[in-house]
């Protein structure tokens, strides 16, 4: 099954299920009533905010936009994955792991080049972001507590404010845990 099927089928199935019209749903996200019928069509070629301002209008993790976590293994080789673009900066993601249905727990892999920084609307109330960098130099976390970090570090902030990310010198890799109560 294609992301763009995958994504149709849940914003579909989230909105039916919040009873939601089309153009409810598109007016709590600021989109345009076409687009979203675009992409519960299975068209178009959404990027990372439109599908967070999805998620969030619908109040759920987004991961929740993607297939169901399975109880089986899963690998996924580094060039693998379904990667999601920014629409206004250099900064891709792909859900390596969606959080079970117990649990609000999302884990991504986050690709950054320099010269560009992605800067995040707050998420639900009680995010909490989790940031292991694996390659590279990183500026992120909230607007008032931005840190500087490097291979191997961690940093763990609050993810329900307005928070950034900056790759600071070539390319960096970062995995992202995102975290919020039930």
């Amino acid at each position: 099954m294609s992301p763009n099927v995958i994504i149709a089928a849940a914003i579909r199935r989230e909105r039916e299920q919040g009873q939601l019209t089309l153009s409810a749903l598109a007016a709590k996200a600021g989109l345009a009533k076409s687009t979203l019928s675009q992409l519960e069509a299975g068209k178009g070629n959404p990027n990372v905010e439109t599908l967070w301002a999805i998620a969030n209008a619908l109040d759920i993790p987004f991961s929740s936009l993607f297939e169901s976590a399975s109880s089986h293994s899963a690998l996924i080789r580094s060039a693998e994955g379904v990667s999601l673009p920014a629409g206004g900066s250099d900064f891709s993601t792909v859900l390596l792991d969606k959080c079970p249905p117990d649990r609000r727990r999302d884990l991504y892999r986050v690709v950054l080049k320099p010269g560009s920084s992605r800067q995040s609307e707050p998420h639900p109330r009680g995010m909490v972001e989790h940031a292991f960098l694996c390659s590279g130099l990183v500026r992120l976390g909230p607007i008032d507590e931005i840190a500087e970090i490097g291979p191997g570090d961690y940093y763990r902030y609050p993810g329900d404010v307005a928070h950034s990310y900056e790759a600071v010198e070539g390319k960096a890799l970062l995995l992202l845990i995102m975290d919020s109560p039930r």
